[in-house]
């Protein structure tokens, strides 16, 4: 897999299965209360591994991204979004942390992201943060015990612990 992002080809290894675990756990928890309305206000578009294209840019996946519906209503684009994403979701893996954290989180301040959240397997932690003024303010962290409300989707309790996968290391 490979992403181009300021002109530079990343490449990496498919991810696990405990990072697509934990993606198509997140996708389910906050997909049916922000996009259906199910139990949660809607008004979103939630995607896993979306394509978007934004400022000239190369296609760039985040694991998860989410729109507000304000911003894209025309709905789900034939092909790559063109608008950034309201929130950004990186599931942390060790071929991909260094990445994730020094090439991809400054540019998602760049073009705009609002909200981005980190996953950690290793450490099994969430990380909530927000851009203000140009640069990224940590709202928390927290682990796989916490019941948390986190922006842009505090409308809702995460049960931590519930998302992480049971991973066999033998």
């Amino acid at each position: 897999m490979g992403e181009i992002i300021d002109g530079t080809l990343y490449v990496h290894p498919r991810p696990r299965a405990g990072h697509t675990d934990i993606l198509s756990g997140l996708l389910t928890e906050i997909r049916g209360p922000f996009q259906h309305g199910r139990g949660g206000p809607g008004g979103w578009w939630i995607h896993a591994e979306p394509g978007i294209r934004v400022g000239g840019s190369p296609e760039f996946v985040p694991d998860l991204a989410g729109w507000r519906r304000e911003r894209a209503p025309r709905g789900v684009p034939d092909g790559s979004w063109s608008i950034a994403p309201d929130w950004a979701c990186e599931i942390l893996s060790p071929s991909k942390r260094g990445y994730d954290q020094r090439i991809k989180r400054p540019f998602y301040a760049r073009i705009g992201i609002r909200h981005l959240w980190f996953i950690d397997l290793e450490s099994r932690t969430l990380t909530a943060s927000e851009l203000r003024d140009g640069g990224w303010w940590e709202l928390g962290v927290y682990g796989e015990d916490d019941v948390v409300r986190v922006a842009p989707f505090d409308a809702i309790e995460l049960r931590l612990g519930e998302l992480w996968p049971i991973i066999d290391t033998r």
